[in-house]
């Protein structure tokens, strides 16, 4: 693994990288487990996948935690990813600060329990002098209402006359994203083999480049980050011009 990680250092690093952690349930379900033990055995893959991207030098991770869709599921199975992400996330926090990675949260905190609010708010300031790795976890998000929000607040603006609406341009929206302190993604992975993007980041991957893998997310691997990591370094960002124009600049 070393020498792995050796080879894609001396190549480009994405900067951000987005994780879609899907495919938990149906790991469960083909072990004849209940869909609540491929969570639990998706906190661990978490954990590697940390690792291995802090190690590479990465300088944000965004993980899919909990959609605002994923309000709709059954309340058990809600009320166990609840418990279980502020959990293992309290208990992680000891180790996300040896290894100077700092914790941020994006979503629509209002849905979720005071207690996870709470407890999760306490981790991120215990974590807020970390200087590496940059952990986002999206709990309640999704991108509807991320923009949605982002809408409102600009309306806002323009009725207390703090804001023209001549002046309103791309990067005034980005400025009221709840990612607005963070670079878009390079590079988006999404893990259980479906096509689609779920809601998730629709403005900031405009540009990313996007690696889907049919491995759940309980079997995914530092290996695995490795691999997407090598495809996004073999392929040409042309963000809109010709290649000759890239490769001319």
């Amino acid at each position: 693994m070393e020498t792995i990680i050796s080879g894609l250092k001396s190549g480009n690093i994405p900067c951000h990288v987005a994780i879609i952690m899907d495919g938990n349930g149906r790991w469960a379900q083909r072990q004849g487990l209940e869909r609540s033990a491929g969570h639990v055995r998706g906190v661990d893959t978490v954990r590697q996948i940390t690792e291995i991207a802090s190690q590479l030098g990465v300088g944000y991770l965004t993980l899919y935690a909990f959609s605002t869709e994923n309000w709709n599921r059954p309340q058990k199975e809600v009320d166990i990813l609840m418990d279980l992400i502020v959990t293992a996330i309290e208990r992680e926090t000891p180790d996300l600060i040896k290894n100077n990675v700092r914790l941020a949260l994006i979503g629509d905190t209002s849905r979720m329990p005071g207690f996870a609010v709470e407890r999760l708010n306490r981790c991120i300031q215990d974590t807020s002098g970390s200087t590496g790795l940059t952990l986002c976890l999206a709990i309640s998000y999704s991108s509807r209402w991320e923009l949605t929000e982002a809408v409102r607040q600009i309306a806002s603006e323009v009725r207390e006359g703090t804001l023209n609406p001549d002046q309103i341009h791309a990067e005034t929206i980005i400025a009221h994203l709840a990612t607005r302190n963070m670079p878009d993604p390079d590079l988006l992975i999404r893990t259980g083999g479906d096509m689609r993007v779920s809601n998730f980041l629709l403005w900031q991957i405009a540009y990313s480049e996007i690696y889907v893998t049919d491995t759940f997310w309980p079997d995914f691997s530092q290996l695995d980050f490795c691999n997407a990591v090598a495809h996004f370094q073999k392929r040409e960002r042309r963000f809109g011009l010709t290649g000759e124009q890239v490769r001319k600049s």
